[in-house]
């Protein structure tokens, strides 16, 4: 604390570490090693052809210039450093009741400026997975196509869930259906999506289809090409839909768990499922179909179930059990983390909207964000009460290659900070 702070409550300052390791499927870099490529775009900060780690890369400077400058004025801090919050918040579950005293605190991983985020969405993991033996019986004749579906916005799948971006692995599904229906193909392997939390932007399969009806498959993945761009107009700009000849594979899916797949794809809910009455706009409970994936005799299916109503979570998770149980999948539930409620009494809430006024001559944008910030399992552990805000600069693309940072906004962000701090006396 600053000389004259002493007795001032103590305030929790958190961030998380890690970022989302995503990057275009044309780009060689191993994030265990190499560094961020970044680059100043007009008033943003990117990354070329990576995630940038903005999120929340920028909560953890903005903590560590508090804990650097000597000067500053401020009551007493504990600086709370989690990891691997974009992977099932493992540091914020593993806080132990009593490691913190202070009973305010400051998240920093909102992403938008000006809005300050009183609340969030709880989450659900669901793992699902089909057992099988490979069908070795490949018909004589058949040839083997790679489609590839690329070029998707992708994005957070929970902030970003409701502005409609195309999800990679329903739209190769609908191909897949059509010409496994249509045209004698057989699917042979698929990866699609990667990460829970980022909506997918591409997906990749192998199928074999007679060799005489091979210019009728690249007509149709071009039919779909059209069709998608037509279907997410003004939304997916650089959708790429391409299929091109490849080695015939070993093995194929069993017919019945090719088409088993394919239904429960098709009829799995994604996306919205629905609104937040109090709060015009926000997503109140979503799904996000996050991978598909074949390996040598066995199907993975991932998916994210987000919702800041506990019933409703339980619900949309009974849904997608149901889907894939009548699929013959095995259902599993994990990695579930309570919401954060709002406090409609909030102290800080009250103090920093004030000051806020104060700086900037306008009310801040009070809401809640329909994504799994660790504010709810960090109240939970805790043990006792703590009043909770969370604010952050503007950062677009979050869990994409197109991240990027608002360079002003982390100024007036870190200014805003310290405005808190020094009326926290």
């Amino acid at each position: 604390a600053s000389k004259g702070y002493e007795s001032g409550k103590t305030i929790i300052i958190q961030s998380h570490l890690d970022m989302v390791p995503q990057k275009n499927a044309d780009v060689t870099h191993d994030f265990s090693r190499d560094p961020i490529q970044t680059y100043i775009d007009g008033e943003w900060v990117k990354a070329r052809s990576t995630t940038l780690g903005a999120d929340n890369g920028i909560g953890c400077a903005m903590m560590m210039a508090v804990l650097e400058d000597n000067l500053l004025n401020h009551p007493p801090i504990e600086a709370l450093f989690t990891v691997d919050e974009e992977v099932g918040m493992d540091g914020a579950f593993g806080l132990q009741k009593g490691f913190l005293s202070g009973t305010v605190m400051l998240n920093l991983d909102t992403e938008e400026d000006g809005d300050l985020c009183v609340g969030c969405a709880g989450g659900t993991d669901v793992n699902v997975s089909f057992q099988f033996k490979p069908d070795e019986e490949i018909e004589k004749g058949d040839v083997a196509f790679k489609i590839s579906l690329t070029g998707l916005k992708g994005g957070h799948s929970g902030t970003q869930i409701h502005l409609g971006h195309a999800n990679a692995n329903k739209l190769m599904n609908r191909f897949l259906k059509d010409v496994v229906r249509n045209y004698e193909a057989r699917l042979a392997n698929i990866h699609g999506g990667s990460l829970r939390n980022a909506i997918p932007r591409e997906s990749f399969a192998v199928v074999t289809i007679p060799e005489q009806l091979s210019e009728d498959l690249v007509d149709l993945v071009n039919e779909y090409e059209s069709l998608f761009r037509e279907e997410f107009s003004g939304i997916e700009s650089s959708i790429s839909f391409k299929a091109e000849k490849t080695d015939v594979p070993e093995s194929l899916l069993p017919i019945e768990v090719q088409d088993d797949l394919i239904n429960a794809v098709e009829g799995c809910p994604n996306g919205v499922i629905s609104m937040l009455a109090e709060f015009p706009g926000v997503v109140e409970s979503s799904l996000n179909l996050a991978l598909v994936q074949s390996t040598e005799g066995q199907i993975e299916v991932k998916l994210l179930v987000r919702s800041s109503s506990e019933s409703r979570k339980e619900w949309v998770c009974s849904s997608v059990e149901s889907v894939f149980m009548l699929a013959g999948a095995k259902v599993e539930f994990d990695g579930a983390y309570p919401g954060w409620q709002p406090d409609a009494n909030s102290e800080l809430l009250t103090t920093m909207t004030k000051i806020y006024m104060e700086k900037y001559g306008q009310r801040p944008n009070v809401n809640v964000i329909h994504a799994g910030l660790e504010c709810g399992i960090i109240q939970a552990n805790a043990g006792h009460k703590l009043d909770i805000v969370s604010f952050g600069p503007t950062i677009t693309g979050a869990h994409s290659p197109d991240e990027a940072v608002h360079i002003a906004a982390v100024g007036k962000s870190y200014d805003y900070l310290l405005a808190i701090l020094e009326q926290m006396k």
